[in-house]
């Protein structure tokens, strides 16, 4: 297998306490490695970045200096992998900031003709969404049809250009104990070491 350039995007918003989300990333960060993958990692709860307000301030304000190794990385990689537990049904605000901030025009998608969306600037990349829950994720998954996910692969990591979008939901976290938690960091080191 050829080494594929790796971004993991820790969406989780504590940067105080280590989370399954954490461990999940570090397990994918070692199979990726072990693999001969190069791997970068952006800790959104350490960014420092304000909310966008306005269109204008997204179309036309400068990216926060905070945000600008994020956005290099973002370019740099051609495999992006998102970690964030579901919190009220959503990724939690501070990764959907982020993102907002990060996919620009003129970064993430660009003028043609007169669409000021005509191009998709991150075309070429794929990405794995991986999002913890307290539900079990066959619930989220049929029940409530992975709304939120379904909305971030296509809205936004589709809008931009990004696809294939995998996806692994793991459900009743609370409920894992010792064991499952090794057996879904055991996927994770395999998925990390097969670039997926």
């Amino acid at each position: 297998m050829t080494p594929q350039r790796i971004l993991l995007i820790q969406g989780h918003p504590d940067a105080v306490t280590s989370h399954l989300c954490h461990a999940l990333a570090d397990a994918y960060t070692q199979g990726a490695e072990s693999a001969g993958h190069e791997v970068r990692r952006v800790p959104v709860a350490l960014l420092d970045f304000p909310l966008l307000r306005s269109q204008q301030a997204w179309e036309e304000g400068a990216l926060p200096p905070g945000l600008v190794q994020a956005q290099e990385d973002i370019a740099w990689a051609q495999h992006l992998v998102l970690f964030f537990p579901l919190w009220l049904g959503d990724m939690p605000a501070l990764l959907k900031a982020f993102l907002e901030q990060v996919a620009r025009p003129g970064f993430a998608f660009k003028a043609e003709g007169g669409n000021p969306f005509g191009k998709k600037g991150l075309s070429g990349r794929t990405a794995r969404v991986v999002v913890t829950m307290g539900m079990p994720a066959l619930v989220y998954r049929w029940y409530f049809r992975a709304h939120s996910v379904k909305n971030l692969e296509r809205n936004i990591l589709g809008f931009v250009g990004i696809s294939p979008v995998n996806e692994t939901l793991i459900g009743q976290v609370d409920k894992l104990g010792e064991e499952g938690a090794r057996t879904w960091l055991e996927k994770l080191r395999k998925l990390g070491s097969a670039a997926q």
